[in-house]
This record gives structure tokens, sequence and C-alpha cells, in this order.
């Protein structure tokens, strides 16, 4: 009752054929999610912001309340 010996000769080369195309379609996916998942909405949520930003406005709020040093706020 001898236990068989374990093939290693090709060993690597066989488990790469197996398991390369597995890694590679799993990152693809990955690489998918994460663009449509992640990157589009927030590149829309950006534009979203600033179709209705005015940076004027927010720089005379910010004005107006002090935060900057070198510029006065216009009551003083």
């Amino acid at each position: 009752m001898s236990l068989a010996k374990p093939v290693m000769r090709g060993l690597l080369g066989k488990r790469l054929r197996f398991h390369l195309p597995i890694a590679f379609a799993l990152s693809l996916v990955a690489a998918i999610g994460f663009k449509y998942g992640v990157t589009e909405p927030r590149k829309r949520a950006y534009a979203d912001f600033y179709k209705q930003y005015d940076a004027v406005k927010e720089f005379t709020a910010m004005k107006e309340a002090g935060v900057f040093e070198s510029v006065r706020p216009s009551g003083e």
C-alpha cells in the first residue's frame, strides 16, 4: 500500500493554463465594475455640482464671513 507519487513535471504550466484566464477575466470584471460603479457616478456628481456652482458668490460669502485675512469684509 504505497502512495502514488505526485506528478510534478509540467505542474506549473498546467496550473497556469487553468488559473491565468480566470484571473484575467476576474480582473477585467473588477475594472469594468469599478469604472461604472464608482468613476462614472462620481463624474456625474461633479458635473451636476459645477452646473449650479457660482465661484464668485462663494467668494463673496466667504469674504463677508471673514475667512480671508487679505480681503476685508464690505462692512468694515
